[in-house]
């Protein structure tokens, strides 16, 4: 072990954020810690949605290979990324505290998911939020959205901006044009004020366009130069993202229900991967919180026994309340029509074991036959794409 800890990260300025986390409490260990960046298989295909990357951990694997080869002491990772399966040379030696685990709807006035006017466009990268999406609001247009944080609320902001930004513009040409026709400052007929403003356009903009544009935010600005691809109404968006990029309070944000939105397993939390035993002993007395690991273990092992991985619309989320789990699935079919859902008390000395039974139950109730029919899909989409590629 080295005396100084190499940690591996994706380059994300929420991954980075992740990472300090973790040095941070190594560091109140009196452990030094080394960040490495290192550029994932699913930082290469960036316009691909996630659950098309494949189910070996498209933002997991490159990292901790770094740990393997031995250039890396561990590795950090959201959790929702990590595999349930295919993990047995590393150990996840690490859970730190869970932020808010649940989703949020971003809409630049605030709206919440009910309030979307029918036929609004609503952009996700996440089998499992269109699904619940479609559930909730079939009337609602569902379209892929990719990026990190403050690239998919970018890609929200910058047509409405860019298009106000353009009126300010064309309103400015035109006061500049009335000015000049009517004589400049102190025309005769009034229309013109001493300023030389037009007072109709001063009525609508109270700011010149020099003054509206540095009054933005840094997003909005970088939105701003964004090429508009496709105009979304409002995003959804993990609220544990948000709040570790520091954008929560940037943009107009409604939580939306956990009954019908039920997150990803593992949303909200990070994990840290290690395969030295110093290493995973130092990593688990310094960051690792019990309940949150108990939560995880509760919804990675249901997700597991389900064999759903990222191939089929799957929500797991477990909270510790006293002596139980309290429990709720949702596995729907990929248009949302479908589901079969359940909540549970487990019995948290046996929460491993009594989440085994929770999803074979599920599984017996028609679980398995959804999650067989989105990997049916998949594989056929997998091969139209091909056909594709080779044409």
């Amino acid at each position: 072990m080295t005396e100084t800890l190499r940690l591996a990260t994706r380059g994300s300025d929420l991954a980075l954020r992740q990472a300090g986390t973790v040095r941070d409490a190594l560091s109140s260990r009196r452990r030094d810690v080394e960040i490495r960046r290192v550029e994932t298989r699913g930082d290469q295909i960036p316009d691909e949605l996630i659950h098309r990357l494949g189910k070996t951990g498209a933002f997991v694997r490159s990292l901790d290979e770094e740990v393997l080869a031995g250039d890396a002491d561990l590795a950090v990772h959201s959790l929702k990324d990590v595999p349930t399966e295919g993990m047995d040379d590393v150990v996840i030696a690490g859970v730190p505290e869970r932020a808010p685990s649940g989703d949020v709807l971003v809409h630049p006035d605030g709206l919440g998911i009910e309030d979307l006017p029918s036929g609004a466009v609503v952009g996700t990268g996440s089998l499992r939020r269109t699904a619940q999406i479609k559930a909730t609001r079939p009337d609602l247009v569902v379209e892929p959205l990719r990026g990190n944080v403050d690239t998919r609320i970018e890609k929200l902001l910058a047509p409405g901006l860019q298009a106000e930004h353009e009126r300010r513009l064309i309103a400015s040409g035109e006061a500049s044009a009335m000015t000049a026709e009517e004589g400049g400052a102190g025309s005769e007929n009034g229309s013109v004020d001493a300023e030389g403003d037009d007072p109709e356009v001063d009525e609508e903009f109270d700011r010149t366009v020099e003054e509206w544009f540095d009054s933005l935010s840094d997003l909005e600005r970088s939105a701003m130069e964004r090429k508009v691809e496709t105009e979304y109404d409002a995003i959804v968006l993990a609220e544990a993202g948000l709040r570790r990029s520091d954008l929560y309070r940037e943009v107009p944000t409604t939580r939306l229900p956990r009954e019908e939105f039920v997150p990803a397993a593992g949303q909200g939390a990070i994990a840290v991967t290690a395969t030295d035993p110093d290493v995973i002993e130092d990593v688990r007395s310094a960051v690792d919180h019990p309940r949150t690991r108990v939560a995880v273990t509760v919804e990675r092992t249901i997700l597991g026994e389900l064999n759903g991985g990222c191939v089929a619309p799957i929500g797991v989320s477990a909270l510790v309340q006293g002596e139980h789990v309290h429990t709720r699935v949702r596995v729907l079919s990929t248009d949302g029509t479908e589901e079969v859902a359940d909540t549970r008390d487990l019995p948290i000395r046996s929460h491993a074991k009594a989440a085994e039974s929770f999803a074979a139950d599920l599984a017996d109730r028609g679980a398995d036959d959804l999650i067989a029919a989105a990997r049916e899909e998949a594989e056929v989409d997998e091969g139209t794409r091909q056909e594709a590629d080779d044409e």
